[in-house]
């Protein structure tokens, strides 16, 4: 099973949860050397960690950490000022916004790429292959805590088994992505789940119960398609019917595509020519890294008009 980090694109270890990692160096970084510090996002990370590794990889003077505490934990630090780009799955919430500005940071958007939130299954698992967002709904929204607990109680057809849940933790953008998108009210969940910012605890629950169920980035499935089962979504409306999210079929896969982000601090921006240099080399790499790291691409004219903007 592989779980998300870069080393040729890939290598075996864990996201470190919510302790930073240093990406790229194996010794002590030297004095001389500029600190990026960045978190945030499980999502944005196998992204940021590529660039991160590419772009010390040139002989860049300059030790980058990538964290994940998700989306919000992230925030918290970069209005803090204790990071200077946070990688985030959703916009920048208005209490965030406040933060930062009490803070005096101010910040610079990029969206980097687009996402499929991809609800799976256990491969073993033959029946829900396919779900409507309706099913999601009365399996994920606060009155299900409890009460939804086994398969055949979303569907008569399916199994008498009891329902294993895996999912993000409050304090990231995928969950309240998706809690929005599939409940109808950001943050709105049932909590008798297995909840974590580390993907890869959710990657290896789903994997390990043949009743599971989950939801994460794309990338993390796509790395993972041998060990889970992507489920086809259908949302009710249009002509689609029921998507698997792939690189393919993002543009007809709703309502859980979506554009992540990363956030840069504007005055560390303009005073560090390292850290400008590594938001430069994102841009200008990222239609080619993007993909390779299991996300979409963005048109290059965005790339284009960001790296213009800083």
């Amino acid at each position: 099973m592989v779980v998300r980090g870069i080393q040729g694109r890939l290598k075996y270890v864990g996201i470190a949860g919510a302790v930073a990692a240093a990406v790229g160096l194996a010794a002590a970084p030297a004095i001389s050397q500029e600190v990026i510090a960045i978190d945030g996002s499980s999502t944005v990370f196998p992204i940021t960690e590529a660039m991160a590794e590419e772009f010390m990889g040139t002989g860049a003077d300059a030790n980058i950490t990538v964290g994940v505490s998700g989306t919000g934990g992230g925030f918290k630090k970069f209005c803090a000022g204790e990071t200077v780009i946070s990688n985030a799955s959703r916009p920048i919430k208005d209490t965030e916004m406040e933060l930062c500005a009490a803070n005096g940071i101010e910040y610079t958007v990029i969206p980097v790429a687009y996402d499929a939130i991809t609800v799976v299954v256990n491969p073993e698992n033959d029946f829900a292959t396919e779900m409507t967002v309706e099913d999601l709904k009365a399996l994920w929204e606060p009155a299900a805590e409890g009460t939804i607990t086994r398969w055949n109680q979303l569907d008569p057809s399916w199994p008498d088994e009891e329902i294993s849940l895996y999912g993000p933790g409050t304090d990231s953008g995928t969950f309240d992505y998706f809690t929005d998108e599939i409940v109808g009210e950001e943050g709105a969940s049932r909590a008798d789940y297995t909840a974590s910012e580390d993907d890869n605890v959710l990657v290896l629950g789903v994997a390990r119960d043949p009743y599971a169920l989950g939801y994460f980035g794309m990338s993390y499935y796509l790395e993972n398609q041998a060990d889970l089962t992507a489920v086809g979504i259908d949302n009710g409306e249009g002509d689609e019917g029921f998507v698997v999210p792939s690189p393919e079929t993002i543009d007809e896969y709703e309502p859980l595509a979506r554009p992540i982000f990363i956030y840069v601090n504007t005055a560390a921006l303009n005073s560090s020519s390292q850290l400008r240099a590594f938001v430069e080399y994102y841009l200008e790499n990222a239609s080619e890294i993007v993909p390779e790291v299991g996300y979409v691409a963005l048109p290059e004219s965005q790339y284009s008009e960001s790296l213009a903007a800083l």
